[in-house]
């Protein structure tokens, strides 16, 4: 069979920024269950490449595939929804299945809202989408796939969710060769991302990355992960890396083991990852440093300890400063993401939040708006405080205000997004900084961002 992976064409903030976005590893991932299956397989990926609906239709009539994948987050579920579309204009033999952190916490109300998608894949994609593929040669039934949603006749069939994959090396390594390797540079910088961890045991309000791939950890060997950079650096000739793990220092053991192999075997590479302000340490800090990490990013949220009991961060606003000393110490550039806009927040909360930002010490901090994806504990509540102002999916985007807030009326919360930016970015010693050290980066590439949150549409 021919199996097409598609990251549809959006209107992207980070590549409207960056100017670039980051290769969609999941769809990596399925390539290589579907080639282990003996199947063909081509990955679309639309933002990279600058491609419209036109084009893209034109690949899938070209191609001719028997199964179309989309992956969606949930601002860009409408144009999913318009692959399916176009998908299904060209054969409605053609089965289509879509998967994501969207679809996995709404899937009957995904099927609802287009009826040109087949199945939804839930959670972890591997094993469900091997399933399918199964179901497609008559190996399987519908039935018996865990992990997937899909219609039996005008019935909307939910299958119970499929277990974690317990040992993550037994998941193919990721198919960049169908990616387009070249488009992911920054700068005339050449980079890669790889993921070597899965699942986040914390609890953090907002996030649905833990429900996603579970909240139990689970690593690949450092064998496994050491075999994927050798590729990306030797064979693609990516220097530059991010780490997409959701915290790379949670197991803090192998964190520094890892760290010890990439300085040992002179892989010659630099690198960023996430930490948590509680899963940090010096020596974390001196490995990342001596192994070519340059940017540590945290995520502190919030300068007021109220707010951050309130989303479950499990954090105190000491062990912030704490670890960001200790990162900036060793030589790291330091990361804050910040997020204002909870329900709880009142405008003290929000000016502790941007006095906190500078005061912490971080080199470069990331501003955002709450909001309640799909399948976080924050939609939850606002679903049953009634406070969601819309499930218009494009403006789930983190820079447009979606729910009804206590304190704060929507164009109040976006002025606070903008002066956020601006309070931290502006100050005369940051921007000599700047200046000196990146060229005038931030001044070119953050301010634009803070200029882009205050031009977002205000709803009614």
């Amino acid at each position: 069979m021919k199996v097409l992976l598609i990251s549809p064409p959006t209107d992207s903030a980070i590549k409207s920024i960056v100017g670039t976005t980051g290769p969609p590893l999941g769809l990596a991932y399925l390539a290589s269950v579907a080639r282990e299956k003996g199947h063909d397989a081509k990955i679309v990926d639309s933002l990279a490449e600058d491609y419209t609906f036109n084009e893209v239709k034109k690949i899938i009539s070209q191609y001719s595939p028997d199964l179309v994948g989309i992956t969606s987050t949930t601002s860009m579920i409408p144009d999913a929804y318009q692959v399916a579309n176009i998908t299904k204009e060209i054969s409605k033999d053609i089965i289509v299945a879509i998967g994501g952190p969207h679809v996995t916490f709404v899937p009957e109300l995904t099927l609802k809202e287009n009826s040109n998608i087949d199945y939804v894949v839930k959670g972890e994609g591997e094993i469900a989408f091997s399933g399918i593929l199964d179901v497609m040669n008559n190996k399987k039934e519908k039935k018996d796939v865990l992990g997937i949603a899909y219609r039996n006749g005008n019935v909307i069939v939910d299958n119970p969710p499929q277990p974690l994959i317990k040992d993550v090396d037994t998941i193919p390594e990721p198919s960049w060769d169908l990616l387009p390797m070249d488009k992911y540079e920054i700068d005339g910088v050449q980079f890669g991302t790889i993921m070597t961890s899965r699942g986040c045991p914390y609890n953090c309000i907002f996030c649905s990355s833990s429900l996603q791939f579970g909240k139990q950890w689970r690593g690949h060997s450092v064998e496994r992960v050491m075999n994927e950079l050798k590729e990306l650096r030797h064979k693609y000739n990516k220097r530059e890396i991010e780490f997409l793990d959701d915290t790379f220092t949670l197991n803090m053991k192998r964190a520094i083991e890892l760290t010890k192999r990439i300085y040992d075997e002179g892989l010659d590479i630099r690198w960023s990852a996430s930490a948590r302000v509680n899963l940090f340490s010096e020596d974390i800090a001196r490995s990342m440093k001596r192994a070519g990490a340059h940017t540590v990013y945290f995520g502190i949220e919030s300068g007021s300890q109220k707010i951050l009991d309130f989303i479950g961060k499990g954090i105190t606003l000491d062990l912030a400063k704490k670890s960001v000393s200790i990162a900036n110490n060793a030589g790291l550039n330091t990361l804050g993401s910040f997020i204002i806009g909870f329900p709880e927040d009142t405008v003290k909360d929000v000016k502790t939040t941007i006095n906190f930002s500078k005061k912490v010490g971080v080199t470069v901090a990331q501003f955002t708006i709450a909001t309640p994806y799909p399948g976080t504990r924050l939609w939850n509540y606002a679903v049953e405080k009634k406070i969601l102002l819309t499930t218009n999916w494009r403006k789930f985007t983190t820079l447009s205000p979606v729910m009804k807030l206590k304190n704060f009326t929507s164009e109040q919360i976006l002025k606070w997004l903008s002066r956020a930016y601006l309070s931290f970015y502006l100050r005369p010693l940051y921007l000599l900084k700047d200046l000196a050290k990146t060229h005038g980066f931030v001044f070119k590439r953050l301010i634009p961002y803070a200029k882009k949150a205050m031009n977002m549409d205000i709803m009614g």
